[in-house]
């Protein structure tokens, strides 16, 4: 699994390479600037994520991200800015613009961590099946067999989580509006916290890579959207097992 690197310091690049390294099995492509990596990208690289600095020479991050966005082959791709802590309103604008987020110089291994998680295999039980992105989870009848219940107490479960991500939406946009970050979090920390009892692995995953960074509302409708689908993907699976 490849992951861009896209910085004009080699000092910063490195360190950032080293905490990558440090949290699984990638590899690493470097470029030196925006440039560079937009010729890569032009030359068929594919990466499975992008961490790129703001400001750079010749191409700055966000050149780079506004051409990964028009591209069809690339828009898709995690696309994470690196900064200081003093660019908050242009990492907003970017944000707004399609980035996935942000990590902070000096680097916390931690806020590189949480972007990289939704790329790994959740960690499996013998009874669970392995699937891919927001869609990872357990199975079913591991579900049930954690949580201690039937099929159609599961099914009560997550009818009424879905319920309540349908309810969370528009409270959500709303509190972001009017800037209220602290309560956002909160209500999304909250959805975190049913999608791990539900065991939707990958919908976790996409919950904690937004909270990692300041929350924007087409990154927030984006995540709470992807977890509704693993619901209800959950939901048909479920129904299926009960034949």
């Amino acid at each position: 699994m490849k992951v861009l690197v896209v910085d004009d310091d080699v000092v910063s690049r490195m360190v950032l390479m080293h905490l990558i390294d440090g949290c699984g099995t990638f590899e690493i492509v470097e470029a030196e600037d925006g440039a560079d990596a937009w010729q890569q990208l032009e030359a068929g690289l594919r990466p499975a994520i992008c961490f790129c600095d703001l400001r750079m020479p010749r191409m700055s991050g966000i050149e780079l991200l506004q051409r990964v966005k028009r591209d069809p082959a690339l828009q898709a791709m995690p696309f994470v800015l690196v900064t200081s802590a003093t660019d908050g309103d242009t990492v907003q604008s970017a944000t707004d613009s399609g980035a996935a987020g942000y990590v902070v110089k000096p680097f916390q291994a931690d806020q590189v961590r949480v972007h990289l998680a939704p790329l790994l295999a959740p960690v499996l039980t013998p009874s669970s099946a392995p699937d891919e992105g927001e869609h990872a989870a357990e199975t079913p009848a591991a579900t049930q067999l954690r949580l201690g219940i039937n099929a159609e107490r599961l099914l009560v479960y997550l009818g009424g989580f879905q319920s309540q991500l349908a309810a969370a939406g528009g409270e959500l946009q709303q509190l972001l509006a009017r800037g209220d970050q602290q309560e956002a979090r909160l209500r999304l920390e909250r959805l975190h916290t049913g999608c791990v009892t539900l065991g939707l692995h990958g919908a976790a995953a996409g919950l904690q890579a937004v909270l990692a960074g300041q929350l924007s509302g087409v990154a927030v409708q984006a995540v709470v959207a992807g977890v509704q689908r693993a619901v209800a993907r959950q939901t048909d699976l479920t129904r299926q097992a009960m034949g």
